[in-house]
């Protein structure tokens, strides 16, 4: 039976991948580093602070995600963990050459629904062979029965992107490319965030390799940025936390309107290391539900807690301290593998 199972982003966790920050760096500044995370810097890449985290920021976050890893051991769940790489090597293509990124965000790379397994085509070069720390455990998950797919490797040529366009307009439609973390599982639907970490055929390419058994719902003008896991959390059938800086009446998805939301209230700025943070204090929404209505928040976020446990959801109060140096929170750095559940449509 195969080891991945996954239909939700709520049903009880059985089994995970926690990231790891082992060798974590920032890449050379080449033009989707500077169209997806610095756009600001377009007229002066040479400001990107290119090379190793901080030693302390590293040694904290690693010693905070084998916490992390306890407690989901803990709470029931199998939890597993990366290989190594060496983010130092350069990687080159006919079309462009980098060196590497980091491990630390398993959500970004790698999307699970149903039994099914697949490796996206993510948008940074610098992230071209993730999946490479992986390759073993997902060898494993194919023997399991699991469907092992990986995506057309995208060209990611320079005419990908428009580093000084408007957000939402800096990753052009040429070819499938897309982060896993554009996506949220409910069901039979899955809501797939069109921004400048996700294009639209990429979600085109989606539906047709998961079939007429799904509906994949493209989101235009939903959070224009990266990734959908600051905007929008289920929390449960008919419940989920919504972000009131992104989220309105207007580009509220179709197929959720029918649910219960509640508002996302003031956050705490949890702060950054350098000059430049690689997330909003809304990373304080990024938490992990483990179960419906039970989640692994940020202790820090005291009113977005007291505001969850009004609602009945159970929190949990787990800490990472550099989510906003490093990109990540609790959804971030994991990906749930099996959560024990059916397949079913919640509309």
């Amino acid at each position: 039976m195969s080891l991945v199972d996954v239909h939700t982003e709520w049903d009880p966790l059985e089994e995970i991948v926690v990231g790891t920050i082992a060798g974590a760096r920032t890449p050379v500044a080449d033009r989707s580093l500077i169209a997806v995370e610095y756009p600001e810097m377009a007229d002066d890449p040479e400001r990107v602070p290119t090379g190793p985290y901080p030693g302390d920021v590293v040694e904290q976050t690693e010693a905070e995600l084998e916490e992390l890893a306890g407690l989901l051991t803990g709470l029931g769940v199998t939890v597993r963990r990366p290989g190594g790489r060496d983010h130092k090597s350069m990687v080159s293509t006919p079309d462009w050459s980098t060196d590497g990124f980091y491990d630390y965000c398993p959500r970004d790379g790698f999307l699970t629904v149903g039994n099914t397994l697949i490796e996206t085509p993510m948008v940074l070069r610098s992230r071209f062979l993730e999946g490479f720390a992986y390759k073993e455990l997902f060898l494993e998950y194919l023997e399991s029965g699991t469907r092992w797919l990986s995506a057309p490797k995208p060209r990611l040529t320079d005419d990908m992107y428009e580093p000084k366009a408007p957000a939402g307009q800096r990753l052009r439609n040429l070819e499938p490319a897309f982060d896993a973390a554009n996506i949220l599982r409910f069901g039979t639907d899955l809501l797939y965030q069109v921004s400048d970490s996700g294009n639209l055929i990429g979600a085109r390419w989606l539906q047709a390799v998961l079939g007429d058994q799904y509906t994949v719902h493209p989101c235009e003008g939903l959070y224009t940025s990266t990734h959908i896991d600051s905007t929008i959390v289920p929390l449960k059938p008919g419940l989920m936390l919504v972000n009131p800086a992104r989220v309105n009446e207007d580009n509220m998805p179709e197929f959720l309107r029918g649910w219960d939301r509640i508002v996302c209230p003031e956050l705490v700025d949890t702060g950054f290391v350098g000059d430049h943070p690689h997330s909003s204090i809304w990373i304080g929404m990024n938490f992990l539900v483990v179960a419906p209505g039970k989640a692994i928040v940020d202790k820090r976020q005291t009113g977005l807690v007291r505001e969850l446990e009004r609602h009945d959801v159970e929190v949990i109060p787990a800490q990472l301290t550099h989510t906003r140096t490093l990109g990540g929170g609790f959804h971030c750095v994991t990906l749930d593998v099996r959560r024990k559940g059916e397949l079913a449509t919640y509309r």
